[in-house]
């Protein structure tokens, strides 16, 4: 059993500290920050692409496509197809519409965005409703005052949630992954329902088990067990002894049927349909693990910080603040939910983003529980601190762009020129008024805090939210142009096309050499470039670098012809060849 709440809870707050956030703000915020960067791009190399390449595969291709991913001849034996399936028919419903407006190429690509959308409704309610229902209950109450004067339940746990959702959205690291095309933001709303359902198992277990096994298998079918297992070790370690949850245990065998009868419903056809592919997906997922090794480790730590900003220094607080209370719903939860995608990431072999991220929602979590812990200046020192650091963002997101327009100041222009090489600069006057619109309504949010003086204890996750949307806000558009030029394998690709289509013989067929999976992609969804398998294709398009060419040691250099060379213009390190094999 946790503490008497009388004796030991850290939570000291008066009943104006929960004053009610407007809904109409925190709806203005997710709009904002789902929209900005979603359209107007193309898709970027690696996961963006690649997931938009498999759902236009299967569009295309149909058959064991619809089961097993493909990025064209290629099988992508990685993930799973949950986020194809979705994305696919989004491209297959909507692409019509907005084929009425633009290319066929770029309806597809803003179709297939739409399920960005769900996912992050899905986390979104799921993070909000899930703390709400923990912050209702009584372990995490504040004191109760002496002349009264505390917040009610509902205020409280309305006030945790709010906060809760506002620190996700202000968490840096996964802002650009909300928007990609890829698996990523799916696996994040799964977790998410996930840790809804544990909590909502706390008083109605029923239907929490129904969600609970739904967000289970649809983990798993989105990134397999690389994404499952974390979240699905989390649940099991919820339901220890001393935990609230243990005399719901029985429940678990509903969620583990549903979980299991929807993963096989998709395996036990995949891999009757496709042995070669599920063989290479099974190896995939267990060669991603290992024993723990040194530099992984270091990396992984040296990146978390910076990947959970402003979230992590929070969530240790409220550990430390609720230490007596560790065993209770509102510290176990979140706290199960990060200990073990944390455990599973060290043992990983190559950890990155994609496993940051299902340490995003419980570290907001466990942050959101940190805040009524605080005291008030504690509170004010961090609303100045996120005051001055993005108004500092701001700024300078401004002056590079500045400096890339106008070659002032002259050492900011020189880095971003090297960066951008062969860019024709210009201006988006709409994405300029966006900017200036944004801008002003960060000066305005500032001005609030100035001369408002609010008492609601959301005010720093408010200002460290519109932070980082307008920060956001700012980069995508702005600086759009200039990364779409930098990161897109469009014109590039439209090269190689052309090559193809007038150095080609009849009956020719093309294959790759050194292609990686997200430039396969590219090539792919931007005019259809499929590779033959065949090694006796005389056309060969190769990957290779300018260093390796000039120094010989490309590949072919000394029996083949070069037909075509080509490369994105800011790319200083990779270059494409189209090379026929053989005689000429």
């Amino acid at each position: 059993m946790s503490p008497s709440n009388s004796l030991s809870t850290p939570a000291r707050l008066t009943a104006t500290a929960t004053v009610k956030l407007p809904r109409l703000f925190l709806l203005v915020v997710g709009v904002i920050y789902i929209l900005a960067g979603l359209f107007f791009r193309d898709p970027w190399k690696t996961d963006d692409v690649v997931g938009l390449a498999t759902m236009m595969t299967a569009l295309n291709d149909g058959g064991h496509t619809w089961l097993l991913p493909q990025i064209g001849a290629l099988a992508h034996a990685q993930d799973g197809p949950l986020t194809m399936w979705v994305g696919a028919f989004c491209i297959w419903a909507f692409s019509p519409f907005f084929e009425l407006f633009t290319t066929p190429l770029d309806a597809a690509i803003i179709a297939s965005r739409l399920p960005n959308f769900l996912w992050f409704g899905l986390l979104t309610s799921s993070i909000w409703y899930g703390t709400y229902l923990l912050g209702r209950r009584p372990e995490p109450q504040p004191l109760a005052l002496p002349f009264g004067g505390e917040p009610t339940v509902r205020d409280y746990g309305r006030m945790i949630a709010d906060a809760a959702l506002l620190l996700i959205v202000a968490t840096v690291g996964i802002v650009w992954r909300m928007h990609e095309t890829s698996e990523v933001p799916a696996l994040i709303a799964f977790q998410a329902l996930a840790y809804y359902s544990v909590a909502r198992m706390l008083d109605h277990p029923a239907s929490g088990s129904i969600t609970l096994g739904l967000a289970l298998a649809a983990a798993f079918l989105a990134r397999g067990w690389i994404g499952a297992l974390p979240i699905m070790l989390a649940v099991i370690f919820v339901f220890t002894p001393r935990s609230a949850l243990w005399h719901r245990k029985k429940w678990l065998a509903m969620a583990a049927a549903i979980c299991a009868a929807l993963t096989l419903l998709w395996w036990i056809p995949a891999r009757n349909l496709g042995e070669y592919w599920m063989h290479n997906w099974v190896l995939w997922n267990t060669s991603a693990f290992g024993w723990p090794r040194y530099q992984e480790v270091l990396s992984t730590l040296r990146d978390l910080p910076w990947f959970l900003w402003p979230t992590w220094p929070f969530a240790l607080l409220a550990l430390w603040r609720w230490r007596s209370w560790l065993t209770a719903p509102h510290m176990w939860i979140p706290l199960m939910f990060a200990a073990w995608p944390l455990a599973a990431m060290l043992f990983q072999v190559d950890a990155f983003e994609p496993e940051y991220s299902l340490l995003a929602l419980p570290a907001a979590v466990l942050a959101a529980f940190s805040l009524p812990t605080l005291r008030r200046g504690v509170v004010n020192s961090l609303d100045w601190f996120a005051v001055m650091c993005f108004s500092l963002t701001t700024a300078t997101v401004w002056l590079g762009w500045i400096a890339l327009q106008t070659g002032w100041p002259r050492q900011i222009a020189h880095n971003i020129a090297r960066q951008t090489r062969g860019y024709d600069v210009y201006i988006s006057w709409p994405a300029v008024l966006v900017a200036v619109l944004g801008t002003l309504a960060w000066l305005a949010l500032v001005r609030w805090r100035l001369h408002t003086k609010p008492a609601g204890l959301w005010r720093g996750t408010v200002l460290s939210a519109g932070g980082l949307i307008v920060t956001w806000l700012l980069l995508v558009t702005l600086w759009m142009p200039a990364l779409d030029y930098v990161r897109s394998y469009r014109s590039v690709s439209a090269q190689l096309a052309t090559a193809l289509s007038t150095l080609a013989r009849p009956g020719e067929c093309v294959r790759a050499q050194g292609v990686g999976t997200g430039q396969r992609a590219s090539f792919l969804v931007f005019n259809g470039i499929d590779f033959n398998y065949d090694s006796s294709c005389s056309l060969v398009v190769q990957q290779t670098s300018p260093q390796s060419v000039e120094d010989g040691t490309a590949a072919y250099s000394d029996e083949a012809t070069v037909l075509w060379v080509g490369k994105r213009g800011a790319d200083r390190h990779e270059m494409f060849r189209l090379l026929r094999i053989g005689r000429p």
